[in-house]
């Protein structure tokens, strides 16, 4: 029928939950909306979010295997992108949904509606071969392998929402820190952002960093900037995806438990909020008018306060929150206390985001 959205996780920060919020946000959605389809896209060649959906800790990691190794060409983003560089630029796209598992036929705590294109860890040694199809020439007055290669993903979602006439699809793209040439992939396919931010003020560098990747710096980089993502962006009218929510995560392990939950630090607010004045156009519109950095939070920010123990328990399981109980639970060999409230606290947390989807 249609493609309800796309949205990459993606912060150029390590170490601030992309894969576990990718995994929950997925699932949590295709719970609430279970008329849609809801496709994950992970492009972390660690393949976290994977293992995670596939059946979490060893179990996850087995079944990553399998679909990395056990095919000639693997049901995964690598074997995808081999057959479409392979083919070449004017070559039809292989079927998508060839490539896509329905993650409930491998693991049964998920929801039927969910669906994976795997994650690979075979991302990283294929770098050169994807950057020497972006480098390429072009042949003709109107190819542009730079744009072809960084729009594969885009098809690739387009093509599925298009040729499936039953369902509506909401589309969520796990992503890697570094602004390799697979991130940029990544980020080229979808039209929003979900920014996961810790609530200290090194995500303030990082934010900013975050920015000049995809948008470039004014003057540009008098050597590098002809080179850039940005740049290159621009002269091929490529559409560089909005910030849609800022979601500030381990809040607790920061502020602690007495102290009032926001999404960013004072820092990192007052960082995104002179962004947004300066070219709102890089955030996804809002109804009302945003003249303060309190009514910047309030609108772009959600806090996942009380999220660490429950939600990585339950990522690390392969299940949703809701099919979590309270007790112990064995996490790599230790047994981790989850209580019922938490649970819940991390239930409301996920709904505030998905709500603003």
């Amino acid at each position: 029928m249609a493609l309800i959205n796309s949205y990459a996780i993606w912060n150029n920060k390590g170490g601030v939950g992309k894969s576990t919020i990718t995994f929950h946000i997925a699932s949590r959605y295709a719970e609430k909306f279970q008329n849609k389809k809801v496709l994950v896209i992970d492009m972390y060649p660690q393949g976290n979010s994977s293992m995670m959906l596939l059946g979490g800790g060893q179990v996850g990691e087995r079944k990553l295997l399998e679909y990395c190794t056990v095919q000639p060409i693997p049901k995964t983003v690598v074997g995808y992108l081999s057959e479409v560089i392979c083919s070449g630029a004017r070559a039809p796209l292989p079927p998508p949904m060839d490539f896509v598992t329905q993650i409930v036929q491998v693991n049964s705590k998920m929801p039927e509606n969910l669906y994976l294109l795997c994650g690979d860890g075979n991302l990283e040694p294929m770098v050169p071969a994807i950057n020497q199809a972006a480098a390429a020439p072009a042949l003709t007055p109107n190819s542009d392998p730079w744009l072809w290669v960084h729009t594969i993903l885009r098809e690739f979602i387009n093509k599925i929402s298009q040729e499936d006439r039953q369902a509506d699809w909401m589309v969520f793209v796990d992503t890697n820190p570094s602004f390799s040439i697979y991130t940029e992939i990544a980020i080229s396919s979808v039209s929003r952002l979900i920014v996961p931010v810790n609530a200290d003020d090194s995500s303030r560098v990082a934010t900013r960093a975050m920015f000049t990747l995809l948008h470039g710096t004014n003057p540009p980089h008098p050597i590098y900037g002809s080179w850039t993502y940005a740049t290159r962006g621009v002269q091929a009218h490529l559409d560089v995806p909005k910030i849609h929510i800022v979601v500030g995560n381990r809040l607790t392990q920061y502020q602690g438990p007495a102290q009032a939950f926001r999404a960013l630090s004072d820092a990192t607010a007052d960082t995104l909020y002179n962004a947004y004045k300066a070219n709102p156009e890089r955030f996804t519109p809002r109804n009302q008018s945003i003249n303060s950095i309190e009514e910047f939070r309030d609108t772009y920010s959600v806090p996942l306060r009380d999220f660490n123990t429950a939600g990585v328990v339950a990522a690390h399981l392969g299940q949703p929150l809701s099919k979590m109980v309270q007790g112990h639970h064995k996490v790599y060999n230790q047994n981790v206390l989850v209580v019922k409230q938490r649970i819940t606290d991390c239930e409301d947390a996920l709904d505030q985001i998905i709500q603003r989807l």
